[in-house]
Parts: structure tokens; C-alpha cells; sequence
């Protein structure tokens, strides 16, 4: 059965609400006269940004999913069709009853470095301050530069990057590509924000991995809801989908979660699905971080995230 109005339920981020209107754009495309609606959803994580991460199982009672929890009970519940969600926020172990029906084709995968002054991960001077709010590009900083000092930082995108504007300016803040080219800020090594212009160093995702899932975006359904995921299905992208299984895969099998110190990057050449993984002991994250490469067909990245994981879970 053919729908003829679809509610997708999202976050109210500048980023959330742009991820959204891609969605939407992308439905009215796809399927002539569909009539697209959108309700925002306040999550957990969006209530709380008093909260570190580590914090929220503590104080909020919520472990996992702080960005998506709230958006799954509107689904639970029917009052939204469908959840637009940044994949990486998505916990690898799906909760029952849900399933990502689609995700869109990806958009970069790098992070990247912000700062007041151009400045690299090298050139950073001993001792600088590095904003960010994810214990992957912390623990692979501390790697790569121990002697950099992390500060932990909260908010919405734009809300970070002015991180290292005014007073008590941070050096720099690490964000995902994705997300500030959605919003429109990142453009040929610059940023601009409130009149002002920042350096913006993408980092070589060889050296410095992703999270799994990062440039991707998810639309989430009631696994029943057969309408539904049919209608969104229409936007999904098939390479999208392989990379991310594979990453995503390794994650469950790690019994890891959005928090977790691993870095994961996959390609495609020539039919054959790659992926490199850096997994950093959450125990002792001054040990030196275990990374293993391995390869498939596309259509096999579930066994490429076994063959991974095997030996590390």
C-alpha cells in the first residue's frame, strides 16, 4: 500500500533540521504528490547538555541512544512515520521492533581540526587545548599527541566551532566534516561563522579514523510498518548501506557503543568491500590501540566485521 503523507520525526538542530529537509526533498522527489510532514522531538541528550556522555546512565537513566531514544517512542507510539537520524548516533544494537530502513548516500567521513589560526594536527603547539565531545577523537589525540591537553565540550555545531572565538578561546575543536558541510559552513579550508573566519584542517581518515557511521544519515521505521519503509526505502543508497553494515556490525559484535573509543574507515574498489578498525582499551586508553585491516566482496559486510572482530570481542 502506497502512502500519501508521511510525519518524520527529527531533533531540532540547525543540523538536524537540514538533514530532515534533505529527506524530505529526496521523498517529494521520489514519490509524486507525497505530502511530508515534520515534528521535532526534544531527546535526551538535547535536554541535558549540563551532562558529559559518561554522565547520562548516572543522572538521566539513559545508557545508549541519548539522540534517538525520545524519536523511538514517537515511533513506538505513531505519532511520527519515520526518524531522521546522523547514523553515528544510532546505537549498533537496534532496540526490537525498529529498523533502519534507508540511509542516504554519504557524505565525507573525515574530521575535521577548526581553529582561530591555521593549524594542523602536527603543528598544534605542546600544551593546546582541543575541544571535542567524542572519546574516539579523544583517545586517538592523546595517541597521536600526548602532550595535547582534551576539554570535553558540549552543544550544537555552531555552538562548538565558537568554541576557540573570545574570551578563553579553546586552540581548536574537532567536528565531523559531514555536518559542517551541511550547514553550510565548511568551503575550501574555511569556515565562517557570525562574520568571523576559521581555518578548518580535514584530517587524513588514514591516520586519524572515523566513527562508524559518521557522514551518513539514517531513516528509522517500526519494523512493521511496511508502508512506510517502502516509501523511504526509495532513498537508499546501496554502497551507503554496504559501508556502513560493516561498521556498524563490528561495533555489535565489540559490544561497543556511540562512546567508544573505535575508529573505522571502509571503501569500495573494484567490487571488494575494505575496512580498517582502531579499537583503544576504554580500561588503559594510554595503551597502545589495537588495528586490524581486513576485506570482502561488497556484498558480505556482515563476515567482514566477524573476520574483524574475531579475537577482539
Amino acid at each position: 500500500m502506497s502512502k500519501s503523507n508521511l510525519i518524520l520525526g527529527t531533533r531540532g538542530s540547525e543540523l538536524a533540521l537540514a538533514q530532515t529537509r534533505t529527506v524530505t526533498g529526496g521523498l517529494q522527489a521520489s514519490h509524486s504528490g507525497l505530502i511530508v510532514e515534520r515534528k521535532i522531538i526534544q531527546t535526551s541528550g538535547d535536554k541535558r547538555q549540563d551532562l558529559r556522555f559518561s554522565e547520562f546512565n548516572e543522572v538521566a537513566n539513559v545508557d545508549k541512544g541519548i539522540f534517538i531514544k525520545e524519536l523511538e517512542t514517537a515511533l513506538q507510539n505513531g505519532e511520527v512515520d519515520a526518524a531522521v537520524h546522523s547514523l553515528k548516533d544510532v546505537p549498533s544494537d537496534l532496540a526490537p521492533g525498529f529498523v533502519i530502513a534507508a540511509v542516504l548516500p554519504r557524505a565525507p567521513t573525515e574530521d575535521v581540526l577548526v581553529s582561530a589560526t591555521p593549524l594542523t594536527l602536527d603543528s598544534l603547539p605542546p600544551g593546546a587545548r582541543i575541544g571535542t565531545s567524542s572519546v574516539r577523537r579523544a583517545a586517538q589525540l592523546r595517541w597521536l599527541r600526548p602532550d595535547l591537553q582534551i576539554v570535553e565540550i558540549r552543544g550544537n555545531v555552531p555552538t562548538r566551532v565558537k568554541k576557540v572565538l573570545g574570551e578563553g578561546a579553546l586552540d581548536a575543536v574537532l567536528l565531523a566534516a559531514a555536518g559542517l558541510q551541511r550547514l553550510g559552513l565548511l568551503q575550501d579550508g574555511r569556515l565562517e561563522i557570525e562574520g568571523k573566519v576559521l581555518h578548518a584542517h580535514v584530517l587524513d581518515p588514514v591516520r586519524f579514523l572515523p566513527a562508524a557511521g559518521q557522514g551518513a544519515i539514517a531513516i528509522e521505521c517500526r519494523s512493521g510498518d511496511t508502508a512506510s519503509i517502502d516509501c523511504v526505502r526509495a532513498l537508499n543508497d546501496a554502497e551507503t548501506e554496504a559501508r556502513v553494515t560493516a561498521e556498524r556490525e563490528f561495533l555489535r559484535l565489540l559490544g561497543a557503543g556511540c562512546q567508544t573509543p573505535v575508529g573505522a574507515r571502509t571503501w569500495i574498489e573494484s567490487g571488494t568491500l575494505h575496512m580498517a578498525v582502531r579499537v583503544f582499551n576504554e580500561a588503559d586508553l594510554s595503551a597502545p590501540p589495537v588495528e586490524k585491516q581486513a576485506s570482502r566482496l561488497v556484498g558480505e559486510p556482515k563476515r567482514l566485521a566477524e573476520e574483524l572482530a574475531s579475537g577482539l570481542a
